[in-house]
């Protein structure tokens, strides 16, 4: 895996190893932040199911402020610590090993909004769902926040949010979500 663009553009990072993560592929990425590029400057933005940072660490690679990775799975924890270090970006990232509601509710409890938050969970297993109550229901979205949620394409159910926009590519779809008027 490689950053795609900004200041540590084609610098590589690495990704965790077997079948339990599912890295958004570069394209993908590449095509989220192309969508994102004016927005993404100055963000503060959270990386929710991390895995390796990719998403998290791309977003500071092109302007972010100030990241928060956050993954379940202590090998997670270790590769993006060090996909993190290996590309200058450890004084803008928190990193935290928490389940992903635990994670929510410790960012509300300490007052944090964001301009952006990444989901890429497992398919299938609802945890997108009652992640997006969640971000909504704790208020985490700053005034003209998104979600930027990765889910199968063959995802029929609507979020619990309003929909901004929404790509395929392949078996891979994003969602771009906000806060219900």
């Amino acid at each position: 895996m490689r950053i795609i663009g900004g200041s540590a553009r084609g610098r590589k990072i690495e990704a965790p190893e077997g079948l339990n993560t599912r890295p958004t592929l570069d394209r993908v990425r590449e095509s989220v932040f192309g969508s994102l590029q004016f927005d993404i400057i100055e963000a503060e933005v959270l990386d929710l199911f991390s895995g390796s940072g990719a998403m998290g660490l791309e977003a500071l690679s092109r302007g972010a402020r100030r990241a928060v990775l956050n993954d379940a799975d202590p090998q997670c924890v270790r590769l993006m610590t060090a996909n993190a270090g290996k590309l200058g970006f450890l004084d803008r990232c928190r990193l935290l090993q928490k389940d992903y509601t635990a994670c929510l509710k410790f960012c509300a409890d300490r007052g944090e909004q964001f301009d952006f938050i990444f989901l890429d969970p497992p398919y299938g297993k609802g945890y997108d769902d009652r992640a997006v109550e969640l971000i909504l229901s704790l208020d985490l979205l700053k005034a003209d926040g998104r979600i930027v949620a990765e889910h199968s394409t063959e995802r029929r159910e609507p979020y619990p949010a309003k929909l901004l926009d929404r790509r395929k590519y392949g078996k891979a779809s994003v969602s771009f979500l906000t806060a219900l008027d």
